[in-house]
């Protein structure tokens, strides 16, 4: 997998409005995570993967070469989801076309909130963001897209 380039604000929220669900099951869970488990063995990445409902963990699965900082930083990437209902990466790159960080003014403790890419909204139609999944190990770019890929491949079946 090549190396993405950072895609801009308005393609960040086409991709949210793009991969709304018209349903999310605990079985939903399952298919979208071992879809991203397929993914990430495909291409030997050393991720983890988590994918929450409410505050309900539904799935979760660290591959080889993972460690429990990726735990960590997928703690910190749901955290930014949960607050501002939109993708860690699309988070921080608002912060970013305004000349700051999100570090620097969001006035949240970067102990426990991370605005890299990574974590995505679970946003189901008619109910709004009712989850997430989040994947951590790579650089955010490939961990935003590795997710965005999989509900693309998984929001086809659903």
């Amino acid at each position: 997998m090549s190396t993405p380039t950072a895609p801009t604000i308005a393609e960040l929220e086409e991709q949210e409005l793009r991969l709304t669900l018209p349903h999310f099951t605990y079985d939903d869970a399952w298919a979208l995570g071992t879809l991203l488990v397929e993914l990430a063995r495909e291409r030997d990445a050393p991720v983890a993967i988590d994918i929450r409902r409410g505050g309900q963990q539904l799935f979760h699965a660290a591959l080889p070469g993972s460690t429990a900082d990726n735990d960590a930083w997928i703690d910190r990437k749901r955290r930014v989801v949960e607050r501002y209902a939109a993708s860690s990466l699309l988070v921080g790159t608002r912060f970013r076309a305004k000349n700051t960080t999100f570090e620097d003014s969001s006035r949240l403790d970067p102990d426990v909130y991370a605005a890299h890419g990574g974590a995505f909204p679970i946003t189901v139609t008619g109910a709004g963001v009712i989850g997430t999944v989040v994947v951590s190990g790579l650089p955010q770019l490939e961990d935003h897209a590795m997710v965005v890929e999989a509900l693309e491949r998984f929001s086809t079946t659903a």
